[in-house]
């Protein structure tokens, strides 16, 4: 799958629902939760190519070593200013 895809489904009723933004997904679990005090599962099905290149590039943690040191993501070099 190439995009993002969350599906968000509800314990304790009918509530289900399938999200193609991180974002909307949340916001849906928020909304529900805070209105019904229902508990409200969510499952991250798929996610962008450019969200896992990111998450690749970073590496596991952060730590040294395990993160792609060619990615501009990884510490990158203030830009030169201007003369």
């Amino acid at each position: 799958m190439d995009g993002t895809r969350v599906t968000v489904q509800c314990r304790n009723c009918s509530l289900a629902a399938t999200y193609d933004r991180l974002r909307d997904a949340r916001t849906a679990v928020d909304d529900h939760e805070s209105t019904t005090g229902h508990d409200v599962r969510w499952e991250i099905e798929s996610l962008d190519a450019g969200v896992s290149q990111a998450g690749a590039d970073a590496g596991v943690c952060g730590r040294p070593g395990c993160a792609n040191e060619d990615s501009p993501l990884v510490d990158p070099e203030p830009p030169e200013p201007e003369s």
